[in-house]
């Protein structure tokens, strides 16, 4: 049984975490999965998707490659769904074998995990992805764990929900997120909560902000306006922006007298340009505060001059390092930033297949408050699908950016 949901856990932090140590071994693995909830209480950027044309839907266009036939990994009892655009066009597939590779890397570091990974391909299409869970879930899956796009969520969901099957998707639109259906990837809600809360702590109280007229934008604004007046912030300029951004600048350059921070949210390209553009209409961007979200983890932006000492939320570094240094000496290349969640999904599985019963996938047990420690820090899920992480807060400088304030040790009430 997970222990009282009221306690702080102890994150168990082996001394395996440390680059250096890592090795295969469950310790590993385990320590990293559990923030205590199944371990302590009983004894947890914004990559987003970014490096897809259109992060909330589906892959690119252009042809898929052939139909990658299913696979079984393990010889458990405890049987998962993987569901992957394996074949999909361009770098949704790469993402998609990247992320493959990373779940069966969880289940060799478990060490003889009672699971056995159902790995099916979806091509990237809806269809392909309620096919390849009909399959899973034929074949016994108790859980789900994908698809990757936002339009295939729903239809996997047609077919758990009436099975009262859980399914942990890789979906950054948290509009798919629902009773049971849990999404566990960087949320761009969670880089908005942190940032907004800690410029408050650091006395920082009128904002302007500068967001992309797009799904990326929309989501960000409403995070942002309900963060802000959470915290008393006041909101002296807020302006959105489409391939012409220079009326929305303009307009924010000339109330940047009145503001304390800027918030800027949009991938690399897309803020430097932004930038350069208030550079020009006359903002003096070393007066301001400038605040980010994780997309901003790009060098582009660490080269930028004027975006320097800007602030923005983000996975701690130092896990996916080493996770990436494990990865490239077992299959010889460079993860995708997102195969982390693939890797987490299936060590958390193990973990609670391992110390949980019969109770291990219910909606109790996922959404513990405590949370789970995780390759980049500790997140926990909603009841409504939802998640929150721990991020740590990071300052651009040339070259790279540094942590001013780390990640939670374990996450509030």
């Amino acid at each position: 049984m997970v222990g009282p949901l009221n306690r702080k856990p102890e994150p168990l932090r082996p001394e395996s975490s440390r680059p250096e140590a890592w090795g295969t071994t469950r310790r590993t693995a385990l320590g990293l999965i559990l923030g205590a909830p199944l371990l302590g209480a009983c004894a947890g950027v914004q990559q987003s998707f970014s490096q897809f044309s259109n992060p909330f839907g589906g892959p690119e266009a252009g042809p898929a490659g052939p139909q990658q036939q299913p696979l079984s990994v393990g010889t458990g009892g405890v049987k998962v769904g993987l569901i992957l655009p394996l074949s999909a066009a361009g770098n949704a597939g790469v993402a998609a074998q990247s992320m493959k590779n990373a779940a069966e890397m969880a289940l060799a570091e478990f060490q003889n995990p009672n699971v056995q990974l159902l790995i099916k391909d979806d091509g990237g299409s809806p269809q392909g992805a309620q096919q390849g869970a009909q399959q899973a879930l034929s074949e016994g899956a108790e859980i789900i764990l994908g698809p990757l796009f936002a339009q295939s969520v729903p239809a996997v969901a047609q077919l758990t929900r009436t099975r009262g099957t859980s399914v942990i998707a890789f979906s950054t639109d948290s509009s798919v997120a629902g009773r049971g259906v849990y999404l566990l990837s960087f949320l761009p809600e969670s880089d908005v909560n942190r940032i907004v809360d800690y410029s408050a702590g650091i006395g920082k109280k009128s904002y302007a902000a500068l967001l992309p007229d797009n799904a990326y934008g929309n989501v960000v604004e409403a995070a942002f306006k309900q963060a802000a007046a959470r915290k008393g912030g006041r909101i002296v300029a807020f302006e959105k922006y489409g391939a012409d951004r220079a009326t929305a600048v303009r307009t924010v350059a000339q109330s940047l007298g009145q503001a304390d921070a800027l918030f800027i949210a949009d991938d690399g390209d897309s803020v430097v340009a932004t930038a350069d553009a208030l550079t020009a209409a006359g903002a003096n961007l070393r007066n301001i505060q400038l605040l980010g979200t994780g997309l901003w983890d790009n060098p582009r932006v660490f080269a930028s001059p004027a975006l320097q000492g800007g602030l923005y939320a983000a996975p701690d570094p130092s896990g996916f390092r080493s996770f990436a240094g494990r990865y490239r000496t077992k299959y010889g290349g460079e993860p995708v930033r997102t195969a982390t969640l693939a890797y987490d999904a299936v060590a958390l599985v193990a973990a609670l297949s391992r110390t949980q019963g019969a109770q291990r996938f219910a909606a109790e047990t996922l959404t513990n408050p405590s949370g789970f420690a995780g390759i980049d820090g500790l997140f926990r899920f909603r009841s409504d699908g939802t998640n929150e992480r721990g991020l740590a807060v990071m300052k651009v400088g040339q070259g790279g950016s540094t942590p001013v304030a780390g990640s939670p040790k374990s996450f509030g009430a």
